[in-house]
């Protein structure tokens, strides 16, 4: 295993040295530019940092707890920074940055959005999960339900979920290095996509959580030095630098107001419903919840994370409305058309060489890449889980695989998911990564949601009201995203949509809570009389901890 990590480091330095020989041409909407080489030497050392940590992880990688939870040995404060780490992904730094860079309050919309989320898990959702499951949220959604059927929507929920999500970092990623190295998009991507995989297949759940810790601390602290380095261009006044950005910005006063994109009510409501209760249903947030030894554990970790998480979203927001005068102005940073190099998303980057010179936007970059890696690893994980734990283990083996066999089956399956994002990664090259992942966010919320807080909160819902309304929630999401703009009109090349709205929550989550609640009320089946009669067992459970130390029911 070893030899495998010299081998990848000998092949990014293969690949570094091709990015310098080309002299930084590169294609699509990034014109030829040299190379900083001081920027790649710090991009090298990180990757490299953190490979070293995936093989000491897997040395102490020995069974599935350990593969999927980290042996359920994290801390609260340690689990909150990777839980942060995990949401602090390349659409929160630079997709959010560069959504304001573009559209102005755009981008705090998305913030507020995701960080409203947090309460809802905090109070509703942590304690309960961490008394109910043992690896994945399915654990919480079947415990008093069928098995099968629930398992299997669980884990194709959360595997359409982990795509989406996936894509936006595939694509941040991918325009990074393309930046940064002057390698073709397409290289950069599979590059991702391979390291990807060795840090899932090779250290699980333990290298993911350390890598995770590190990318958030770094990540916090250059982000924090960024906006002061920036703010003193201003005289550190941030009306100063609102002015300017008002100023210097096409819109002027315009980007003080939500942009066309989000102005429409039932595009807003969408946005804001997805933003809010998606991140109660993304499946590799929610495994987090299961590295920690306890439900009080549990609550610390989104009490911190939601510290960490505020914070960091104001000074996405921030770094946004600086690289609009500090970077949006300046020729350096501009194509020949008046666009910025590398597109929209590459402004947090381009305003740390600004105002700190190579060295900082060379740790800028490095800390960047390390967050989408860490980001792709956790969702990769997540959803090979949901492949070797839930369908593998638990409906195809009736719980009957051994931990080697199940370890071997999720190692396969990330190794898929990795083909997967790279293929996807180059079909939705040129899409805002804030937004792609709002789409994913309006996924989580509109399957994994609706069935895991019913099952744990509504007494009355059965297998086959879970069962048929999941499906509604998730076959109206996928319908609704490929019908829409973002696919129909900008992947497929059509002219209109068919579905006219980008945002969709409003609908597939309706969809969703009205099938389960109709199938479940109207459903007079034995097994309905099993999932109702078992809720009382299912709710002291949950809300005492009793029997957590356990094994899963069924």
């Amino acid at each position: 295993m070893i030899r495998v990590f010299f081998l990848s480091a000998a092949a990014l330095v293969a690949i570094a040295g091709s990015g310098l020989a080309a002299g930084g041409a590169i294609d699509g909407d990034v014109t030829k530019r040299s190379v900083n080489v001081i920027a790649i030497a710090m991009f090298l050392f990180f990757v490299a940092a953190t490979l070293g940590l995936t093989a000491w992880a897997a040395r102490r990688t020995k069974s599935a707890s350990d593969f999927y939870t980290a042996g359920g040995g994290i801390t609260g404060f340690q689990n909150g920074l990777a839980i942060a780490g995990d949401y602090m992904s390349a659409a929160a730094f630079l997709g959010v940055s560069g959504m304001v860079f573009g559209k102005g309050v755009d981008g705090v919309f998305y913030t507020v959005g995701w960080t409203v989320g947090w309460p809802l898990i905090l109070f509703m959702i942590a304690e309960r999960l961490r008394n109910l499951g043992r690896f994945t949220f399915a654990d919480v959604a079947s415990f008093r339900l069928e098995q099968t059927r629930i398992r299997t929507l669980s884990a194709f929920g959360a595997l359409t979920v982990v795509i989406f999500y996936l894509i936006a970092q595939m694509v941040g990623a991918g325009k990074l290095i393309q930046l940064l190295f002057g390698l073709e998009y397409a290289y950069a991507v599979i590059l991702v996509g391979v390291l990807m995989m060795l840090y899932v297949t090779f250290g699980g759940m333990l290298a993911t959580t350390w890598v995770q810790i590190t990318k958030a601390v770094l990540l916090l602290s250059g982000c924090t030095l960024l906006v002061l380095l920036g703010l003193k261009h201003f005289g550190f006044s941030p009306e100063a630098m609102m002015q300017a950005a008002i100023d210097n910005h096409a819109a002027h006063e315009a980007i003080l107001s939500p942009s066309s994109s989000i102005s429409d009510p039932i595009t807003a409501i969408s946005l804001a419903l997805a933003l809010m209760c998606g991140p109660a249903g993304l499946p590799h947030i929610l495994m987090r919840f299961f590295t920690v030894p306890d439900a009080k554990e549990a609550r610390k970790s989104v009490f911190y994370a939601t510290g960490f998480i505020g914070y960091f979203f104001m000074l996405a927001v921030t770094i946004g409305f600086l690289a609009i005068t500090l970077v949006g102005t300046n020729p350096a940073y501009l194509d020949e058309a008046g666009k910025l190099l590398g597109g929209g998303n590459m402004a947090a980057i381009h305003l740390s060489g600004e105002v700190g010179g190579d060295v900082f936007l060379g740790f800028i970059s490095a800390v960047a890449f390390a967050t989408i890696l860490a980001v792709v690893s956790g969702l990769a994980l997540s959803g090979a889980s949901a492949v070797s734990h839930d369908l593998y283990a638990r409906v195809i083996k009736k719980g009957r695989a051994s931990d080697k066999t199940e370890m071997m089956v999720s190692r396969m399956a990330t190794l898929v998911l990795g083909v997967l994002a790279i293929a996807l990664g180059l079909v939705f090259e040129n899409q805002n990564i804030a937004f792609m992942v709002s789409l994913a966010f309006g996924l989580a919320a509109s399957v994994n949601f609706p069935v895991l807080f019913l099952s744990i909160f509504w007494k009355n819902m059965t297998t086959r009201g879970a069962f048929i309304g999941g499906l509604m929630g998730l076959f109206s999401a996928v319908g609704c995203v490929v019908l829409g703009p973002t696919v129909w009109v900008n992947v497929l090349g059509f002219e209109t949509a068919i579905f006219p709205w980008e945002q969709y929550a409003l609908f597939s989550m309706t969809a969703a809570f009205g099938g389960i609640w109709f199938f479940s009320v109207t459903d007079r089946s034995e097994r309905a009389k099993l999932d109702k009669a078992g809720f009382p067992a299912q709710f002291v459970r949950s809300e005492t901890g009793l029997g957590a130390a356990g094994a899963v029911a069924h």
